[in-house]
């Protein structure tokens, strides 16, 4: 069963990747030099795929709750 407590620290979670990825994107448009935008580009990438597979895990947990709610 998807606990609440769960959810909302994943939506915690989900939160503050935004808002790293928000800042690594301010940082991109202010850098300058090939090196710099690589590894920025590479962070990005990175933020990019955990909030991807958190945002899976949220879903999956959600659907469980909700189907344990209408069995109920």
């Amino acid at each position: 069963m998807a606990d609440p407590a769960d959810l909302a620290e994943l939506d915690q979670r989900i939160a503050v990747l935004r808002d790293n990825l928000r800042e690594l994107v301010e940082q991109a448009a202010a850098y300058s030099g090939a090196a710099d935008e690589s590894r920025t580009a590479d962070r990005i990438a990175d933020q990019e795929a955990r909030l991807a597979a958190l945002l899976k895990e949220r879903d999956a947990l959600a659907m469980q709750a909700k189907g344990r709610s209408t069995r109920g």
